[in-house]
């Protein structure tokens, strides 16, 4: 969250849905049909020419760019920590959790988890399937902090957390956010280049990002 998630009518929501909405009018496709993958799936569905396109949140990093071509950044986020309330006291940055007395958490195959095992690598690791899961836990007390994008982590506090969670909302990673597709097509990849230029030119894309990221309005529909 906010960049993909499902409402409370199943329906796939969100920053990058209403980005692809967009993408699809501009290229004057018939109808846009969008595909709820499981995240360890994503890629290798793009590679089996099962979708055309990720435009779900997804980091750019050099080993993704082995198997998959990225537009130009669209947004840019870093990793942050969901603490536990009463570590509050005691951790005061992602560093203080490198100790083995801490269980540190992220989602599976995610940017998050390559930070925790990269930066907070003394720590006990836990991945799980879904950032909710993750969330879950620390409100529960299972684990002391879950390490996840920005935007997500903060979310999350709003959503479910108010009080009982602390965010360190200063990011310790900083990650270009791009769209994805097969390799071997230039000219898509031109294309999608240029679009998200014109859409940060004409304040498109801004307005979106409010919608989603400035706005908490939409929380009440989310499952």
């Amino acid at each position: 969250m906010p960049f993909i998630m499902l409402d409370k009518q199943g329906k796939i929501v969100g920053f990058d849905p209403d980005l692809a909405e967009l993408t699809a009018k501009e290229l004057g496709a018939p109808k846009l049909e969008l595909i709820n993958t499981p995240w360890n799936d994503i890629i290798p569905t793009l590679i089996a020419d099962k979708c055309d396109i990720i435009m779900s949140g997804m980091s750019i990093t050099e080993e993704r760019r082995q198997k998959i071509d990225f537009s130009n950044a669209y947004i840019v986020i870093g990793q942050t920590v969901l603490l536990r309330k009463d570590l509050e006291d005691r951790i005061k940055s992602y560093g203080d959790l490198n100790d083995p007395k801490y269980k540190v958490a992220s989602k599976q195959g995610t940017t998050g988890e390559a930070a925790v095992k990269t930066h907070i690598p003394k720590a006990q690791y836990l991945a799980f399937k879904t950032e909710q899961e993750g969330v879950t836990e620390v409100l529960g007390g299972k684990i002391d902090a879950f390490i996840y994008d920005s935007p997500s982590n903060a979310v999350a506090v709003g959503q479910r957390g108010e009080g009982k969670l602390v965010l360190l909302d200063s990011p310790f990673t900083f990650e270009p956010i791009g769209w994805a597709i097969r390799k071997g097509d230039p000219e898509f990849l031109n294309w999608l280049n240029t679009f998200i230029r014109k859409i940060d030119k004409d304040g498109t894309k801004h307005t979106i990002y409010r919608k989603w990221f400035k706005s908490a309005g939409w929380l009440k529909n989310i499952q």
